[in-house]
């Protein structure tokens, strides 16, 4: 399993860093984030250290959704929220601070004051080039 010695998240694993953890498996560690976005807001990281999704090992971030699925329900249970966020954060531009693949589940309420991110459009032909660059770059 691969660590980062200067990752807080390969700390927080290790037990070198105390956490409010909710679940772990021998892949995977769910914990609560320490200033949520809305109370019962968790973390869920694979054991072994990677910056981020793009760079995940595949087992890995299956082993994440399937903890993902199961800690969403609890928090939705447990929280009585009326829906759930699942975000993934990747690199500086769209919010990571934390370089060690995590999973935010995000409980929310009726009127919790969160927005959601504003809708744009594609101008005519607009969609279809866009559709082909990212056809063209799928692996």
């Amino acid at each position: 399993m691969k660590k980062d010695d200067n990752c807080i998240f390969c700390k927080i694993i290790e037990g070198k860093i105390p956490a409010a953890k909710v679940y772990e498996d021998e892949k995977v560690l769910a914990f609560l984030d320490i200033m949520p976005v809305n109370k019962g807001h968790v973390l869920i990281v694979p054991k072994s250290h990677s910056k981020n999704i793009l760079e995940d090992d595949d087992k890995d971030i299956a082993a994440c959704m399937k903890v993902v699925k199961k800690v969403s329900t609890a928090v939705i249970k447990a929280m009585k929220a009326d829906g759930f966020n699942i975000g993934v954060n990747t690199e500086r531009a769209a919010g990571q601070a934390i370089f060690h693949t995590h999973f935010h589940v995000i409980p929310r309420f009726q009127n919790d004051g969160l927005h959601h991110w504003p809708s744009g459009k594609y101008d005519g032909e607009e969609i279809t080039k866009v559709k082909q660059l990212i056809i063209k770059k799928i692996e």
